[in-house]
């Protein structure tokens, strides 16, 4: 990712129009509203029944309980045309929120922690403002309330479910709000945006004993050492290094004692690469090297090797669209990083196998007030200025692709 500073940069309120400067009081309510009652993958039945009413109250055509609690909009334009699909996630986080603000989390060990609150608001104020504008472009706009981005995936159980049918989705554009950058910056790439996301858990199997009588054991602990050591060669010795990839060992478990051998260990960690084309060489290379080191030792291994989330690849010409519209809307030509990379992980991935599309990052830190914790963070919250530019980017996509 390109570095930067978190100042704010100016967004320029005449190129938001009137009517979403308007809208952004409702904006705020709405995303407050959420923020406070939280739901994790799959049970966000409170944020399926806001948006539901709201898209009643507006006169929208929707489907409710979709994957479970997926709801799928369409606003149609002055004539049929093309069809543009906008994603918005809709779970929270199992998280404890810090925050001491009037709109903190009522549901305790819950929070809207990465922003969905926000991508359901902005997705909102969208569908509002094209229904009442529908003169301003022409075909279809599908708005894709999704659940479970955070797990377990929400995005593959919707696509099966046929949301990106009747009528048939052209296109994908989604957002997320993100504090690694600052509010009136946009991040869009064409090519990978976000890495793929692969999980592994392994058990090593040795034989316990005494710890003053190693010998007599086979010591798992110092197996799956040298396993955490040598799963840094996958990258460093493996991976062409024009590539980019990740394996870390986020957790290593085992023993009960100080002079005890333990019988087992347990070793847990995430993979991540942008190149699709490396789909199976992670999950090749660690099986090899868990494998050698266990039969040099005499030890044996379970593993649960899991791929999650492929990587999120932008079609070049879907970015370029999302870009033009970024640089129309930022004041200053520093406003738009075109190079902009996150190894985390989105499985807006899927809908972007299916269909052309672009996701891109809105810039929503503001630490000149306090607002510029990382996500996931018990202490996240953004700048809520970001949810009128991010109807505005939305609106004029929209205005750009279905003409």
């Amino acid at each position: 990712m390109v570095s930067t500073t978190l100042s704010p940069l100016p967004i320029a309120a005449s190129r938001i129009r009137l009517e979403i400067r308007n809208l952004q009081i409702r904006l705020v309510q709405w995303r407050r509203s959420l923020h406070q009652r939280p739901e994790l993958g799959f049970r966000e039945h409170l944020t399926a029944n806001f948006i539901a009413q709201k898209l009643t109250e507006w006169g929208i055509e929707h489907q409710t309980g979709i994957a479970k609690t997926g709801v799928v909009a369409i606003v149609r334009g002055r004539r049929p045309g093309p069809v543009l699909g906008i994603r918005a996630d809709m779970d929270a986080l199992p998280i404890q929120e810090e925050n001491e603000v009037e709109y903190r989390s009522q549901h305790d060990g819950q929070m809207h922690a990465c922003g969905h609150d926000g991508h359901v608001a902005i997705a909102l104020g969208t569908a509002y403002y094209l229904s009442q504008h529908p003169d301003s472009f022409v075909g279809t706009v599908k708005f894709i309330f999704q659940p479970a981005e955070e797990g377990p995936g929400g995005a593959k159980p919707m696509i099966e479910a046929g949301v990106l049918q009747d009528p048939a989705v052209d296109a994908m554009i989604g957002l997320h709000l993100w504090n690694n950058l600052p509010l009136g910056m946009v991040g869009v790439r064409a090519g990978a945006l976000m890495a793929a996301v692969e999980l592994f858990d392994c058990v090593i199997h040795g034989v316990g004993g005494h710890g003053a009588m190693p010998h007599q054991t086979v010591d798992p602990i110092v197996v799956g050492a040298q396993i955490v050591n040598a799963l840094q060669t996958i990258v460093s010795r493996n991976l062409d290094p024009i590539q980019s990839g990740v394996v870390t060992v986020g957790r290593f478990h085992a023993g009960t004692a100080r002079n005890v051998i333990a019988d087992t260990a347990e070793l847990s960690g995430t993979v991540r690469y942008f190149n699709p084309d490396l789909v199976n060489f992670f999950h090749r290379r660690l099986e090899a090297i868990v494998a050698g080191i266990c039969q040099s030792h005499g030890a044996t291994y379970q593993l649960d090797y899991r791929k999650l989330y492929p990587p999120v690849v932008n079609d070049g010409a879907i970015a370029h669209l999302v870009r033009s519209v970024a640089e129309e809307i930022v004041e200053t030509p520093i406003g738009v990083v075109p190079e902009c990379q996150t190894m985390g992980g989105e499985d807006m991935s899927f809908f972007l196998q299916e269909v052309p599309g672009c996701y891109f990052f809105l810039g929503s830190a503001n630490p000149d007030r306090g607002l510029a914790y990382p996500h996931h963070h018990p202490r996240f919250d953004f700048d809520e200025t970001a949810l009128g530019f991010g109807v505005e980017m939305f609106v004029r996509c929209v205005e750009k692709f279905c003409v």
